[in-house]
């Protein structure tokens, strides 16, 4: 975990981010190599970019070309500690973690929907109910 963190220090825009977790943090967690507490703690960082990181690590978990197979239990478990969060940047990743788990669990993420619907921003639903309805983003 403290390597992660080491080579995750200054994260501070979402190309950075995404590229760490794509090639570092989210593969490790894959891997087990990363505990679900410290991405959980990630989540709940007052950094931005670190809250970030956290929901963008799901992707590993989800992304059949890279070794993934569909977590739904944790996947949902970051967006949920998430879903209110007011940056934009996390929402986008809370969009495209569960777009990534639509394939895998699509009764998962309309649960997680109905669930949060009052509390889940207007992008993401927007987003995802597209992603469930069409198969595509946009």
């Amino acid at each position: 975990e403290d390597g992660v963190v080491r080579l995750g220090q200054g994260l501070d825009n979402w190309c950075c981010v995404d590229n760490f977790c794509a090639f570092v943090a989210g593969p490790a967690w894959l891997a087990g190599r990363l505990p679900d507490a410290a991405v959980e703690r990630w989540a709940a960082s007052p950094d931005l970019w670190w809250r970030r990181v956290a929901v963008v690590c799901t992707v590993a978990l989800n992304n059949k070309s890279r070794g993934g197979n569909g977590d739904a239990a944790r996947t949902l478990r970051l967006c949920e500690m998430v879903v209110t969060d007011p940056e934009i940047m996390v929402q986008k990743a809370v969009s495209w973690a569960l777009r990534m788990l639509a394939p895998w669990d699509r009764r998962a993420v309309e649960d997680f929907l109905h669930r949060h619907h009052a509390d889940v921003s207007s992008l993401v639903l927007r987003e995802v109910t597209r992603k469930l309805r069409t198969g595509k983003k946009n």
